[in-house]
């Protein structure tokens, strides 16, 4: 008998479509390598560290006091009716998880380029877990403002934390979507390691993290919740505390402003990940 031929498959490589293509069965189909790249960001974090994550608490912590200190005792910010600390504490809280997560995003492209040239992967992958690893120390920090700080001060806890996780999502896809756009464009610019830390240090200014947004005047309470943050921010103190209910019109500009940075971060990751790999 005269043995048939296999039949040829053929592999056709084109480039992305136009649009927003999030590409979804290939993430999942790669789903272990995103656990295994969080489990690696949480060894790396605190490797050769005396305290190890006691810097997930002693961080919030200290900046708390001394705001509570500056801003509080000295500057007479209001605050609410909340006590200090716990005002503090709970808006450094969604803060300091957001920054931390965006400075992991931001670096996580260049800090992985050797497996980048070597190995094929969803790269988006990469600042995904660097976003989501940030979450085991939010937890712990979170256990200290609810078991410590919040009976220490008398604050009791409401039937608002309910919506907790709602605005934990929210700023999730915030670290998410701005961490795509300065992950890719690092890969590329390295001039957005010197950008990043002014970025931060004016957006913490630009967002209720040190007076609450009622200072704001209500008619421009709606352009102020375009920075996401500070309907996260407002949110998690609320959600927390169940005092200062922030305004719905801050809370909606806020949502729609998370929805345009994470679709622009898909859009701007996804073009530049073809040359990433090239340049990184």
């Amino acid at each position: 008998m005269i043995a048939q031929p296999q039949e040829m498959k053929t592999i056709r490589i084109k480039p992305p479509p136009r649009g927003v293509d999030l590409n979804l069965a290939e993430a999942w189909a790669h789903r272990e390598l995103l656990y295994f790249f969080v489990w690696r960001q949480l060894k790396l974090r605190y490797k050769q560290t005396l305290i190890g994550a006691g810097w997930a608490i002693l961080q919030p912590l200290l900046t708390m006091l001394t705001f509570s200190l500056i801003f509080g005792r000295l500057a007479r910010l209001p605050s609410d009716g909340i006590p200090y600390p716990v005002f503090y504490y709970s808006g450094l809280l969604p803060w300091m998880y957001f920054t931390n997560a965006l400075t992991a995003a931001t670096n996580t492209m260049v800090d992985h380029q050797r497996v980048i040239t070597k190995v094929y992967f969803p790269r988006i992958l990469l600042p995904v877990a660097a976003v989501l690893a940030g979450l085991a120390d939010f937890a712990i920090a979170l256990v200290v403002l609810l078991l410590v700080l919040m009976p220490m001060y008398g604050v009791a806890v409401t039937a608002a934390v309910l919506a907790l996780p709602v605005f934990l999502l929210l700023a999730v896809l915030t670290a998410v979507g701005v961490g795509l756009w300065l992950s890719a464009l690092y890969a590329v610019y390295r001039d957005v390691r010197y950008l990043l830390p002014f970025l931060v240090m004016l957006w913490m200014f630009l967002s209720p993290v040190v007076y609450p947004s009622s200072m704001v005047p209500g008619p421009w309470r709606w352009l102020y919740g375009l920075n996401p943050m500070a309907g996260v921010i407002e949110g998690f103190r609320w959600a927390l505390t169940g005092s200062a209910q922030p305004s719905g019109s801050l809370l909606v500009a806020s949502t729609a402003a998370v929805g345009l940075l994470l679709l622009g971060g898909i859009l701007c990751f996804q073009r530049l990940e073809a040359t990433i790999a090239d340049v990184v």
